[in-house]
């Protein structure tokens, strides 16, 4: 399965994911940072079903506490994964794949918080804003290296190109992808740039 990584810039609306999914029409499924599809759900729904596209990511629902919400849509725009931020790490088999969802300080707050997280093929990990310390990015990368080592899975996750945590001066833009061995297929700081992983050739 291809899969689109995207860093998009944070917007009340969705343009930026429709623009990736006219650039990159060979990939299965892309996957965006925590928060980024807001209250535009249904919106992402009819992207994914009229360009065939599975979507990983985080939405916003602003009557939740908390608001953010882990979401996967299928490629025929259904709804398979919408869980709010905290609650139980749930897994989804979509084409054969088994994949986790960590949602931002989950990755350090409580980890994959699961009775069976065995056999998983992979865990994304969308994350809001980029990270407030060089300390925090290597702390989260290293946390990610554990998780990936711990269930024998790949972890790949992105986060904003912009936007600052509690109005904190650094924000360093975060993707990476790390393999069930706990090394580094790809890890992006301060790169913006969308990257496409075939997870049948493991490469970037």
């Amino acid at each position: 399965m291809k899969f689109l990584i995207i860093q998009p810039k944070l917007e009340k609306n969705i343009v930026q994911l429709e623009s990736e999914l006219l650039t990159h029409p060979s990939v299965d499924a892309v996957i965006f940072p925590e928060g980024y599809l807001n209250e535009n759900v249904e919106q992402a729904c009819h992207l994914a079903k009229s360009h065939q596209k599975i979507l990983i990511g985080g939405h916003r629902r602003l009557s939740d506490s908390p608001k953010d919400r882990a979401i996967i849509i299928n490629r025929s725009g259904e709804i398979v994964l919408d869980r709010v931020k905290y609650s139980q790490t749930s897994f989804v088999t979509i084409e054969g794949l088994k994949i986790g969802h960590i949602l931002c300080d989950e990755l350090v707050v409580q980890g994959m918080k699961s009775e069976d997280p065995n056999m998983v093929d992979l865990i994304v990990h969308p994350i809001g804003v980029g990270m407030f310390s060089e300390e925090q990015f290597e702390e989260w990368i290293s946390e990610a290296k554990k998780i990936a080592v711990t269930y024998n899975t790949m972890i790949i996750g992105t986060s904003h190109a912009d936007g600052s945590f509690r109005d904190n001066d650094v924000s360093i833009p975060i993707a990476y992808c790390i393999d069930k061995n706990g090394e580094p297929v790809f890890i992006s700081k301060n790169d913006v740039r969308a990257r496409i992983f075939d997870s049948k050739t493991t490469e970037v």
